[in-house]
């Protein structure tokens, strides 16, 4: 018995044995089968690789093939990019590359050079044809002048043509005897004030030779006798500047004809005229022209009327001035510081100078700074009390803007330019300011909704008539 347990235990364990060693046999086989698995595996990637990359080789084989062959056929053809390239940006606009302060100010510059050669032109046209737009701008400021009177006229009962007839010869039959009155106290004071200004010549030559500047005789007579050697060489320019003048005078009666043809029309038909200018604009443009074209005319009707008075108040002032201190030809003096009085302030300061050195040659220096008191006082007056008081807030220039129109007319088109300069600019002014309100009303006109339908009023409340529009002035 004991040796056959010995034998049943040995047996076991050899058995066990057995087991453990097919156990071990079997993972390592099957370490082995996955291991090879795996190299399997791998190789297969491998191979899936190499086949993708030998198929991209062929597609771009095949593409660049393609590509050579369509550049052979199109040789203007310019390939796109291929799939596999990175995506090339854009390039940016032009537009987009310059900066805006460069844009704002370029569109700026091609506008204004647009403006300066069409006002260049205007300009050269207005020059090409200056005595008819000088004649009918002087008929403008007769007729803004005399039109409240056929008005009157008209109301008083007279018709329409006899009141402009009336008007009219009334007012350049006063102007033709102005006019002449000049004339006839000029010629009449002409010998006394030839022997007065002979009298100064020779009190300034004494002056000059006991004066501190040790003046001789000697250089006195040789200045006269420059002077008068100038005169004679210069024979030949008095005389064309002579047959100039009888140019001048030809022109200056052509202006006048025509100044008078478009005064009649203008006083007798000018609303027609009117409405015919106002049909040469657009149909758009057409309410705010027409808004704007009394309002100017009211400008420049008050405008000349204001500046009659203040004309007429200086001359009246002045003139009774130097005729107390003794100049001679006050009264002419006092009609050309009136006209003067029409170009601001460049006209007064040169008829007060006239007027400064007549009182000088036949008066002495006493009289001649008397004389400039007297007119800077009457400037003082009439800047700060009359222009305020008699044009007040309708003609609204800066005395800059009056200086440098002055100028400018002047340089264009002489002293009728400078007579018309600060009318044109306060009408440019009023003009300019009402249509830019205008078109903001009409802005805002378009942005605010379109209100909604009256609700029926009850019987017991009943509607609200409308406002009647308030009357238009003058």
């Amino acid at each position: 018995m004991p040796h056959t347990s010995r034998w049943r235990t040995g047996l076991a364990d050899s058995l066990a044995r057995a087991a453990g060693r097919l156990a071990e046999r079997k993972a390592a086989a099957e370490n082995r089968e996955e291991r090879f698995e795996e190299r399997l595996g791998e190789r297969g990637e491998a191979d899936e690789r190499r086949a993708e990359r030998r198929d991209d080789d062929r597609f771009r084989e095949r593409e660049r093939a393609r590509e050579e062959a369509h550049d052979e056929a199109h040789d203007d053809y310019v390939p796109p990019p291929p799939s596999y390239a990175p995506a090339v940006a854009a390039p940016r606009a032009p537009v987009v590359a310059v900066p805006w302060g460069v844009r704002v100010a370029a569109e700026v510059a091609w506008r204004f050079l647009i403006l300066a050669g069409s006002l260049y032109v205007l300009m050269r046209v207005i020059s090409a044809i200056k005595l008819v737009v000088l004649a009918f701008v002087a008929a403008l400021l007769i007729t803004a002048l005399l039109q409240p009177i056929v008005a009157r006229l008209k109301r008083a009962g007279l018709p329409r043509g006899l009141a402009t007839a009336v008007t009219f010869i009334g007012g350049f039959v006063v102007m033709g005897l102005v006019g002449w009155f000049v004339v006839w106290q000029v010629m009449e004071n002409t010998d006394q004030l030839s022997d007065q200004l002979q009298a100064g010549i020779g009190q300034l030559k004494k002056w000059l030779l006991n004066s501190p500047f040790h003046v001789t005789e000697k250089q006195i007579n040789q200045i006269a006798k420059n002077l008068q050697h100038a005169v004679g060489t210069n024979a030949e320019t008095i005389t064309s500047a002579g047959l100039q003048g009888v140019t001048v005078v030809l022109e200056v009666f052509t202006s006048l004809f025509l100044a008078m043809f478009s005064t009649l029309f203008l006083l007798y038909d000018g609303r027609n005229v009117w409405n015919w200018v106002l049909k040469l604009f657009p149909r758009d443009a057409r309410e705010g022209v027409a808004g704007a074209g009394p309002r100017a005319w009211r400008t420049l009707t008050l405008y000349v009327r204001g500046t009659v008075i203040v004309a007429f108040i200086d001359a009246v002032c002045i003139g009774v001035g130097i005729y107390f201190l003794g100049v001679p030809m006050a009264v002419p003096l006092a009609v050309l510081i009136f006209l003067g009085a029409f170009i601001p302030m460049v006209g007064a300061v040169a008829s007060g100078a006239l007027a400064m050195i007549v009182a000088l040659v036949t008066q002495g220096p006493f009289t001649m700074l008397m004389v400039l008191v007297v007119v800077l006082a009457v400037q003082q007056i009439e800047g700060h009390i009359l222009q305020p008081f008699i044009l007040g807030r309708a003609v609204r220039v800066h005395p800059l803007g009056v200086v440098l129109a002055v100028a400018s007319g002047s340089l264009i088109a002489g002293i009728g330019g400078a007579v018309v300069a600060v009318p044109l600019v306060a009408v440019t002014n009023t003009v300019v300011g009402y249509l830019r309100q205008h078109v903001r009303e009409n802005a805002l006109r378009q942005a605010v909704p379109e209100a909604a339908p009256p609700t029926p009023s009850t019987p017991s409340e009943p509607p609200t008539p409308p406002a009647a529009p308030a009357p238009e002035e003058g």
